[in-house]
């Protein structure tokens, strides 16, 4: 997840975890790296102005509860929220939900993915298509609503009447907890479309207007969202395309031009790659932190309580613990996207380095070579070398560097395990840092 941005910030943190001492000289290089690191991430000058001048005068001035590196990254994650605001709330309770932005911006597919999480949530969504320009537009979201069981309104055939789609629309679901329109993608320049979602607004009276917006669209998207905000009033802000490289920075500085804040964020390409934003959470994962709160609620999600027999953030962890783990998580998703939910940062890992490269052919193979091991050796792994190495490769047709690739690993995750083994919010340490003791003061 902007990926760029985090690899600059996570260094940046380091840096200051690894200092013999914090002074102005290394509060000032700590801000350099910052700014740099912001500006190329797209982030408006004007904020990441103000963020250099709060961090390095709290830094500085501020009393400290904390030792002084700690002091210096609560300062740093504090500053980063601020610049993003706080999270949206959006109650789970019936509603209507506007939904407008650029064209290209995703917003079709945010509309399902919306859909999908209120559905996951036990509430009754309905999706009405206002688009009767772009060729294809209602198919496609038909076409989404279907897969995933939501009943899809577009009017009368032939009928190119958007405010007597949308009434007839919101008067056909009447009975459904929640009522997503989808209006016409659109530049925000263009009075014509401006002045129809303001007739939409008035006549449907939505609880939530959401912008939907490119992660990769750039400081345009302070521009995009002024306008927009003007118009109906953004509640908040949906950000798509989160899990690739894009710079990312304009889109989540957009904030700053409405009086609301990010609600959601895409993360993927199917209906369930789709999160509720939390910006502690995720600030927290840019700087390496890890974001346990929602690694918990995606298991919760993902997981039957039959599916694990121990819990996948419990200390002790052997060889039989990693394959029950390994059928469960693969039903979480990408292992990347679970990595990122760790706090790798404090553990010296890096999600990009062999974590990350864990694919589902690699799994089966490990799978195949625990086949091959003894009870006593899936309980007791400090008992496989030598003779023990060459028997578990040979039954599982593999070779003896595949074995102890899967020691090294089982070894990886054994680490995380226990250095979140306290408690399901600490933090490890990050060399002279007490994450979990810092992060408790950051809440």
């Amino acid at each position: 997840m902007l990926g760029k941005l985090s690899s600059s910030l996570k260094e940046s943190i380091q840096k200051i975890a690894k200092a013999k001492r914090i002074d102005k000289r290394t509060v000032d290089e700590l801000v350099r790296d910052i700014q740099r690191a912001l500006i190329q991430a797209d982030v408006k000058i004007s904020l990441v102005k103000e963020l250099s001048d709060r961090i390095r005068e709290r830094s500085l001035k501020e009393k400290m509860v904390l030792n002084p590196r700690e002091h210096v990254i609560k300062v740093v994650y504090e500053e980063l929220i601020n610049i993003i605001g706080k999270s949206v709330e959006v109650p789970l309770k019936p509603q209507k939900i506007m939904m407008v932005g650029l064209h290209g911006a995703g917003k079709t597919s945010s509309c399902a993915k919306l859909a999908r999480y209120f559905q996951k949530k036990g509430l009754k969504p309905a999706v009405i298509c206002a688009d009767v320009y772009r060729p294809g537009a209602s198919d496609q979201l038909r076409q989404l609503c279907d897969r995933i069981g939501v009943p899809f309104y577009d009017g009368q055939p032939e009928d190119r009447n958007v405010l007597r789609i949308v009434t007839s629309g919101v008067k056909e679901f009447d009975k459904y907890d929640i009522k997503i329109i989808d209006t016409a993608g659109r530049h925000a320049l263009e009075p014509e479309m401006i002045d129809e979602i303001m007739v939409i607004e008035k006549a449907t009276k939505p609880e939530q207007r959401f912008i939907v917006l490119d992660a990769s669209i750039g400081q345009q998207a302070s521009v995009q969202a002024k306008a927009f905000n003007d118009a109906v009033g953004i509640t908040g802000i949906i950000i798509t395309k989160m899990d690739g490289t894009a710079k990312g920075g304009g889109a989540l500085s957009a904030v700053a031009e409405t009086d609301s804040g990010v609600a959601f964020i895409g993360t993927g390409e199917t209906v369930d790659d789709f999160e509720k934003f939390e910006s502690d959470g995720f600030i927290s994962r840019l700087l390496g932190m890890g974001d346990i709160k929602a690694l918990i609620a995606m298991a919760e999600e993902s997981l039957n309580p039959e599916d694990v027999e121990v819990d996948i953030l419990k200390g002790k962890f052997t060889l039989k613990d990693l394959y029950t783990q390994l059928e469960a998580l693969k039903k979480m998703g990408p292992f990347k996207k679970i990595m990122q939910m760790l706090p790798l940062g404090g553990l010296g890992l890096d999600i990009n380095d062999d974590m990350s490269q864990i694919t589902e052919d690699k799994l089966k193979c490990f799978k195949v070579m625990m086949d091959s091991m003894t009870e006593e050796e899936l309980t007791e792994p400090k008992i496989i070398s030598g003779s023990r190495l060459r028997r578990i490769a040979h039954g599982s047709g593999t070779s003896t560097s595949e074995v102890n690739e899967l020691i090294k690993y089982h070894r990886m995750m054994q680490k995380m395990m226990k250095s979140i083994s306290s408690g399901r919010g600490n933090m490890p340490m990050m060399k002279g840092v007490s994450m979990g003791k810092m992060m408790k003061k950051m809440k």
